[in-house]
């Protein structure tokens, strides 16, 4: 007697944009009616409707300009319960079993950090006890609760997270991304109109554009889809075409000398004049920061010519507020000067696996903005990225001229085609 085949499971996440009327929430619905009926398991992770979520944030604004962090959790939750909700019934009426959930209801357990919250374990065992009964289970992206049964959220795009955490949870054998572009683009398509769409990017690539400001997916949840070495397949809910498939780095993937260029408008610059150099002043800058929750990024300190250094690091605009009120108290504790803080910058970032093994791309990169007259402020490198920061009015521009030095473009890749066929003749 032949052995029932066990069904794959796959998890599904759509976007704000992909369920944002109702109009798309029937497509969606379609859509996970079809890969269900192609003899799939299916776990279908769900946004907060279109701009919802700013919306939420938009109400909160009006009652305080502070709100406490526990209750803008308990307020932005709601969105997503929205979205599951309306996405059951509409595959109810397609003829199919679904049942909606909310994280808490899933098993999803966060840290206590309100608003950038921590995923510390799942149970998984209602979704497997749903996926078992033959229904579709539709969690809420975003949320789950503390160990004190406090609803908490996951930060911007923390709806990739659940869907990257669901997946390894489950042993899924696909995670699709779905949202509103085709894939992984070059640079943002609004911004460069010949950006290219990618067939494939590995997952060190992906986490340093989504980290860098590519808002194609959560950098938080590439880490975990690269550590588990979880399949993703980032692709549209409007249009049928293939994505951009993210896996681990493969033979030919090093002969691209970038893959990408980004732009992160969400960074603001700080500088501490004047700090007394001496062993222990950084560290005690940095660790009140991190005991504040407050995420560094850039960090750059000057030679110290006259007994004193400046310190200069970015961290996101959401943040700042916070951060130069306790670096007020800080530069009084250490004996600095004062601090200079500037919300007007951005961070241009290139990456691509292949630096590892190329040179000159920081000269090339460098010797772009130069022709258009950009100033840089910072610098930082890692293996298979260079970042620095430079006005935020410059920002869209730098992104077409570092492009366009790179050839990334779409006449760019033929030329390179050109080339290369020119060769294999010789």
């Amino acid at each position: 007697m032949r052995k029932k085949r066990k069904n794959r499971t796959v998890v599904q996440k759509f976007g704000g944009s992909s369920v944002a009327n109702t109009s798309r929430i029937k497509g969606v619905a379609r859509r996970v009616a079809e890969t269900r009926r192609a003899g799939n398991d299916v776990v279908v992770v769900v946004s907060a409707l279109g701009d919802t979520t700013d919306e939420l944030v938009g109400l909160a604004a009006r009652i305080t300009k502070s709100p406490r962090e526990r209750e803008l959790d308990m307020l932005l939750s709601t969105g997503e319960q929205v979205s599951v909700a309306l996405l059951a019934m509409a595959l109810h009426e397609l003829g199919l079993e679904a049942a909606s959930f909310t994280g808490a209801q899933v098993g999803i357990v966060t840290d206590s950090s309100h608003t950038k919250a921590k995923i510390v374990d799942i149970s998984g065992n209602k979704l497997k006890e749903t996926i078992s009964e033959g229904k579709i289970a539709i969690v809420a992206g975003f949320q789950g609760t503390n160990t004190e049964q406090e609803i908490t959220t996951l930060g911007r795009g923390g709806s990739d997270m659940t869907a990257v955490a669901l997946a390894k949870v489950l042993n899924a054998e696909l995670c699709e991304i779905f949202t509103d572009v085709k894939g992984v683009y070059t640079a943002d398509p609004r911004v460069v109109k010949d950006a290219r769409k990618l067939d494939t990017i590995s997952y060190d690539e992906m986490l340093e554009l989504a980290s860098m400001g590519a808002q194609v997916m959560q950098a938080r949840s590439m880490e975990v889809a690269s550590k588990f070495d979880i399949p993703m397949h980032i692709r549209s809910s409007l249009s049928r075409g293939e994505g951009t498939i993210v896996t681990k780095e493969v033979k030919g993937m090093e002969d691209v000398l970038v893959r990408g260029v980004t732009a992160n408008k969400d960074e603001a610059k700080v500088t501490v004049c004047d700090v007394p150099d001496k062993p222990g002043e950084a560290s005690r800058l940095f660790r009140e920061l991190a005991d504040l929750d407050v995420n560094v990024d850039m960090i750059i300190q000057n030679v110290s010519r006259t007994g004193r250094t400046d310190i200069s690091f970015t961290v996101c605009k959401k943040d700042l507020a916070r951060t130069a009120s306790l670096m007020k108290d800080i530069v009084r504790g250490i004996g600095a000067k004062g601090i200079k803080v500037d919300k007007d910058v951005a961070k241009l970032s290139v990456v691509g696996i292949g630096m590892r093994s190329h040179s000159g791309v920081a000269a090339k990169m460098f010797g772009a903005l130069a022709s258009e007259k950009i100033n840089i402020d910072m610098i930082s490198t890692s293996e298979i990225k260079i970042s620095c920061v430079i006005a935020e009015k410059n920002a869209d521009r730098a992104v077409r001229v570092v492009h366009n030095a790179f050839g990334l473009g779409a006449a760019g890749k033929s030329k390179k085609r050109s080339r290369a066929g020119k060769c294999r003749k010789k």
